[in-house]
């Protein structure tokens, strides 16, 4: 029976290969960090990570998942309602919320999970979710479980948002809904606007800040901080898999209604196993850290800044901001793909993004700046982007 099946699959994995959109995996052999060993590399500067604040391999966070190993155990077997509650769990959640700034908070195995355990319990087919077009794809799924009606705004454009808003009038009650940071782009949503016309138009506002939190704003609180709106924004979604810490683990903070309706109802929390104690000992020792002092974020924001100039400098065309997510637009599937080859042979770790991770012709190499990295090794790199840029006509 499968044998039919094969043959299609087969074919299928030879247009994306011939496409050049295959994405090859690279095996790595030491912990994240500025610098990685990956199978037949070695010491590699590693500019594709999400460790933003460069806490994924730091010693206190290692050392607080160890602690928290030998006090609270390797896992509960079990989901949080059943027996799978401990008192960490509620020190997280009261941190993250905190930090956040809203009422309460409730842990999620991933952000994905978050994002995808939302909408369902809270809207129902008299509600409107209207939704950015370029939102990750765990909201998108996330919605797509709902039966709420669905509207859809142009990237980060207020003047089709509030056209949307207009035409989801009618409905029983609405939420604007936005990544804090766009992924692909860097781009930060402008939740001061969005916040706006959500009063304007009794509309709600919900926003990923995954990779927003421990990143932007004057104290890494995230876009809200970032924009002025902290309070106004009602749900917040996000991760510890990125600038805190780089495990795993997402978080939903919001209005304490929200929350308990979605410690009874949300799906991926009442059938999942609760978050390991090992990542909740590093996400809170991260948290810790995140608080005293912004030298991590500092340093991050000087790196950026460091790295766009000398990019924009040497010729090549990246998309203005100022977020550490830096994209290389080359627009072609196979130059990014090449490129990303000869850059890993100067012992540069970058990896060529092509659709359908983005849209068709805007093939790129993503940075992602991070504080593990010292001045020197971003210098190493943009000479080797200017190199193999030289190499394949890009400059």
């Amino acid at each position: 029976m499968y044998k039919s099946v094969k043959y299609r699959l087969q074919e299928e994995l030879d247009k994306i290969h011939a496409s050049g959109r295959f994405k090859k995996e690279n095996v790595i052999v030491s912990p994240q960090d500025a610098k990685v060993q990956v199978s037949g590399n070695n010491n590699l500067i590693n500019l594709c990570a999400n460790n933003y604040l460069g806490l994924a391999n730091h010693p206190e966070l290692i050392q607080a998942a160890q602690n928290q190993i030998s006090t609270h155990g390797l896992g509960l077997a079990s989901v949080r309602f059943i027996c799978g509650t401990q008192d960490i769990h509620k020190n997280l959640e009261q941190k993250i919320a905190d930090l956040i700034g809203t009422e309460d908070a409730i842990l999620y195995a991933a952000a994905f999970d978050a994002n995808g355990g939302l909408f369902e319990p809270l809207f129902g087919p008299e509600d409107a979710i209207i939704s950015d077009e370029l939102n990750h794809a765990s909201i998108i799924d996330g919605i797509r479980l709902c039966k709420a009606k669905r509207f859809r705004y142009r990237n980060n454009d207020m003047e089709d948002l509030e056209q949307q808003l207009q035409a989801a009038e009618n409905c029983r009650s609405k939420i604007i809904v936005t990544d804090g940071v766009f992924s692909m782009d860097g781009t930060i949503a402008q939740l001061d606007k969005i916040c706006d016309l959500a009063e304007q138009y009794d509309a709600m506002v919900m926003s990923d800040e995954c990779h927003a939190t421990g990143v932007i704003g004057p104290t890494g609180r995230g876009t809200h901080e970032a924009k002025g709106v902290i309070g106004r924004v009602d749900i917040l979604t996000g991760t510890f898999g990125k600038a805190l810490g780089g495990g795993s683990g997402g978080f939903t903070c919001g209005p304490k209604e929200v929350i308990d309706l979605l410690r009874q109802t949300s799906r991926p929390y009442l059938f999942s196993n609760t978050l390991a104690p090992a990542l909740v000992g590093a996400s809170i020792a991260a948290l810790e850290m995140l608080e005293k002092d912004t030298r991590l974020l500092d340093r991050l924001t000087k790196n950026t800044r460091y790295f766009r100039s000398a990019m924009k400098q040497a010729g090549f065309d990246i998309v203005s901001g100022t977020h550490p997510i830096i994209p290389i637009m080359l627009y072609d599937d196979h130059l990014a793909q090449t490129m990303a080859s000869q850059l890993l042979e100067e012992n540069i770790f970058v990896v060529g993004f092509s659709y359908p991770v983005v849209p068709k012709g805007k093939a790129r190499i993503r940075v992602q700046m991070s504080a593990a990295l010292d001045l020197s090794q971003i210098d190493t790199a943009v000479n080797s982007f200017i190199r193999v840029g030289n190499r394949l006509g890009v400059l």
